[in-house]
């Protein structure tokens, strides 16, 4: 019977432009009439149409007000005191200035309050300094964060965790920031504000979060940078002009949880003045003067799309403008790595939970004495947790989550003799508990599945064994059962799968020549058969992901140790950009969209280092042939 579909075919949308992530990602930059005084490190308050900017460094100390009404800049009473890199925030009616550096190398306390037509001083800051936080708080709700304390006769820099908060009277001290530091970025009030970078000696990326009350961490920024101008609030931020430290054209923005980088300033620059405090977003802002390598007068507007179609994986459409049909997929071959949090024990050859996330991880074993150590990330940072009962390493996986696992085999290193243990022990989410041992002890042996069905696969005996084995042995929740072993004797190699039916290995190390595999082997529940080859032999690698879809990252092959990494489609490998860092017996848990690869063996020694896995939807043309 025929279809319907096929006599009548369907309905395809069309649109006339692309479909994008957020009403942000549709933004651009476009040339604004210039100030009339070029300079940096200045003050500003106020939205994309109605803006203020006030004193800065030309190089000399500035006390130059502007004003712009969208079209063009107008000169309007100057400050009180000259100053630059000063905290700022509020409208163009109703703005404040606090801190600043009023010559080399002083800071001031000075606070002063505009009403739309002059400045008057109102009471200083508890603590002077300059470089504070750029861009948080009103004229009566403001905010003074960080900053360096340097002045004579003591120019030795001091960077400040200071924190206070404006009435519109007086600045009360209240809870410091985590760390001291000057120049970072600041977007939000006084109650909701995200504060992202700065510099204590160095460039920071470390992101952090105020309540009003207290300070919480987040999301760090994708590379180290301060100077920066912001506009938005705590979750629709829009970060731009960045030190990092020369200057940047980056544009980044942020929804609460993670960055995304948007289209680029045309004039790379830092120090510029743009909106301020929630009054700005992150679909209409500006950005005025700067610095490049000299003082600037250059202006710039963003502006972002009010109507759009959000971007959704799978999605059909024509694109009317372009004239082109379009398909929305995960761009695998474009997947990036990003720092990550960095783990407690620095490990190699470890387990890990095959089927935890990006943002729920979990590893287990070796590190040092007592070679149980476990910890869980939670996409920011790693928490050590309860140890396994029996410690022990060298490439044992797990098969689960990171509330639900299960692992077995291993080398124990303080066993009596040292051997391949048939231990087994599964993890609940916070301690570890022994159940029914495997029927073969083996180390190098490689696991994938849940913790109620899991495939345990290949391996070495230790010392004083023969060698490699091709024994698998399959978990139910209660006990092990051998199954079809695997075509030839393996150890060390890479393993994934998301259930005890659906699953693959790939490389290792044999007994037979080559001594090194690039062979991949599924598994369907019953048997073995043979997939794709890896492009070059490989062992103690890491891989993440589903049969048809997984990351292999790093390892080694017959001569280094490498950052390598490829995708499986099921059928084939693709290489996809390497990581940072190249390490061997990383651990790895995720998706081949959203995963990550933990700590691992360098030369000379162990990473604590973690490297995020991120690949993001696009819109790629269909073509016939």
């Amino acid at each position: 019977m025929a279809k319907y579909s096929d006599i009548k075919g369907f309905t395809v949308q069309t649109l006339s432009t692309d479909t994008i992530a957020s009403q942000a990602a549709g933004g651009s930059w476009a040339s604004g009439t210039s100030v009339n005084t070029a300079r940096s490190y200045l003050g500003s308050a106020g939205i994309k149409t109605a803006l203020l900017v006030f004193g800065g460094s030309e190089p000399s100390f500035s006390n130059k007000t502007e004003s712009w009404n969208g079209s063009s800049w107008t000169e309007l009473n100057e400050l009180n005191t000259a100053r630059s890199a000063m905290a700022s925030g509020g409208t163009y009616t109703a703005a404040f200035s606090a801190g600043g550096r009023i010559s080399t190398p002083d800071s001031t306390a000075v606070s002063e309050e505009w009403n739309g037509t002059s400045w008057a001083e109102g009471n200083d800051l508890n603590l002077e300094r300059y470089s504070l936080a750029l861009g948080a708080g009103s004229q009566t709700a403001g905010l003074a964060l960080g900053g360096n304390k340097r002045f004579s006769p003591s120019p030795s820099p001091s960077y400040t965790n200071d924190a206070e908060e404006y009435n519109g009277t007086s600045w009360t001290e209240v809870t410091n920031m985590p760390t001291g530091l000057e120049g970072q970025g600041a977007n939000g009030t006084q109650t909701a504000t995200a504060v992202f970078g700065g510099y204590n000696g160095s460039l920071v990326s470390t992101g952090i979060l105020y309540d009003g009350t207290n300070w919480t961490s987040t999301t760090s920024l994708p590379t180290a940078a301060s100077t920066f101008s912001s506009s938005g609030s705590q979750t629709e931020g829009l970060l731009f002009g960045l030190a990092t430290p020369s200057v940047a054209s980056n544009t980044l923005s942020f929804d609460g949880t993670a960055f995304t980088e948007l289209n680029d300033l045309s004039t790379a620059r830092t120090g510029g003045g743009g909106p301020t405090n929630a009054a700005g977003t992150d679909a209409s802002a500006i950005l005025a003067a700067g610095f490049t390598t000299t003082y600037v007068a250059v202006t710039e507007e963003w502006t972002a799309p009010s109507v759009f179609t959000k971007i959704t994986e799978g999605q059909l459409y024509f694109n009317s403008t372009t004239n082109t049909f379009k398909e929305t997929i995960s761009d695998i071959p474009n997947g990036t790595w990003s720092a990550g949090g960095a783990v407690n024990t620095a490990r190699s050859r470890f387990g890990g939970a095959t089927n935890a996330t990006q943002t729920a991880g979990l590893i287990f074993g070796a590190g040092s004495s007592p070679y149980g150590q476990t910890e869980e990330y939670n996409g920011t940072a790693w928490s050590e947790q309860n140890d396994l009962n029996t410690g022990r390493y060298i490439s044992y996986g797990g098969g689960g989550t990171q509330t639900a696992c299960i692992t077995a085999g291993g080398y124990n290193p303080a066993g009596s003799p040292a051997y391949a243990t048939v231990v087994a022990e599964q993890y609940n989410g916070t301690s570890w508990t022994e159940v029914n041992d495997l029927n073969e002890g083996r180390m190098d042996c490689a696991t994938f599945g849940t913790s109620t069905g899991a495939i345990l696969v290949g391996g070495g005996e230790g010392p004083g064994g023969p060698g490699t084995v091709s024994s698998v042995e399959s978990w139910d929740g209660t006990s092990w059962t051998e199954t079809t072993n695997i075509p030839a004797t393996r150890q060390e190699m890479g393993a994934w799968g998301s259930t005890s039916t659906a699953g693959a290995i790939v490389g290792g190390t044999q007994d037979t020549s080559p001594t090194i595999t690039a062979e991949t082997l599924e598994w369907d529940g019953t048997s073995w058969t043979a997939g794709g080859d890896y492009p070059s032999v490989l062992k103690y690698t890491s891989v993440f992901g589903s049969l048809n879809s997984a990351i292999v990252a790093g390892g080694e092959n017959a001569t280094a140790i490498i950052g390598i990494c490829a995708h499986y489609n099921g059928t084939s490998w693709t290489e996809v950009a390497e990581m940072t860092t190249a390490r061997m017996g990383c651990s790895g848990n995720g998706s081949a969209v959203s995963g990550f690869a933990a700590s691992g063996g360098t030369s000379p020694g162990a990473q604590t280092n973690t490297e995020e896995w991120t690949v993001d939807l696009a819109n790629k043309t269909i073509t016939a042939s």
